[in-house]
């Protein structure tokens, strides 16, 4: 029989070290992710298992095919479009106040938000895929306060999509440093009213993420194929 856990922790921990040894091309993109192997390899039962892959299902970091679940295989090519869309959603966000006087950015939903990443400067987290969504909801939040909810909700769609491959962004301490200092920067200047050196700061700052994450997405899928024919 089977042994319980405790479904919580044990989940948490399954997920981490899967979605570790996903990104990092140790399982192999066509291996398909059954949960009596993966239980097996993490020495826990399948219910752990099947929890850690509902999230990284969510995540997007695992897809469904035929004959199961497997590791998420990104498609380069469609990265640039989609980079392409979320820089036309964001920097519209500010040009949309800039071209505008009687338009400000809101200081009641930005403000707290610039608050948060003082507090992250101070206390910079260890580098960690899932502060990607830290990262989302600063950029949610910055063309929210621009005041149009339908830009913001395209790029909530936008995020689904590349949120998978950007993770990549998240996996080396000056990367996190980066980020933390690049939002201060662009929020501090937008407050302030300083449209158009905002502007460029946050299009220089997505410009460099999109370099970076195509950059190792690319490495990552190298070593996934070098570990598949190593297998084979």
């Amino acid at each position: 029989m089977a042994r319980r856990e405790s479904a919580g922790p044990l989940s948490d921990q399954v997920y981490l070290a899967l979605r570790t040894d996903l990104m990092s091309g140790r399982i192999p993109p066509g291996q398909r992710l059954g949960e009596e192997r993966l239980a097996e390899t993490y020495g826990v039962s399948r219910t752990p298992v099947r929890e850690a892959l509902a999230r990284l299902l969510a995540d997007g970091l695992v897809q469904r095919d035929v004959g199961g679940l497997f590791p998420y295989r990104p498609r380069i090519d469609e990265l640039a479009g989609l980079y392409e869309l979320r820089i036309t959603l964001e920097l519209q966000g500010i040009a949309r106040v800039r071209d505008d006087e009687s338009r400000q950015h809101d200081p009641d939903v930005l403000g707290p938000e610039l608050d948060k990443w003082y507090a992250l400067r101070k206390d910079t987290p260890e580098p960690d895929a899932g502060f990607v969504a830290l990262d989302e909801q600063f950029h949610i939040v910055l063309l929210r306060a621009a005041g149009n909810t339908a830009l913001s909700d395209a790029l909530v769609n936008v995020n689904a999509k590349v949120r998978p491959v950007r993770m990549f962004d998240y996996l080396t301490p000056d990367r996190m440093t980066a980020t933390i200092d690049e939002h201060i920067s662009v929020a501090e200047l937008t407050l302030d009213r300083k449209l158009d050196a905002a502007y460029d700061t946050l299009l220089a700052h997505i410009s460099e993420s999109r370099e970076v994450v195509i950059e190792r997405a690319e490495q990552a899928l190298s070593l996934a194929r070098m570990a598949w024919a190593v297998r084979d």
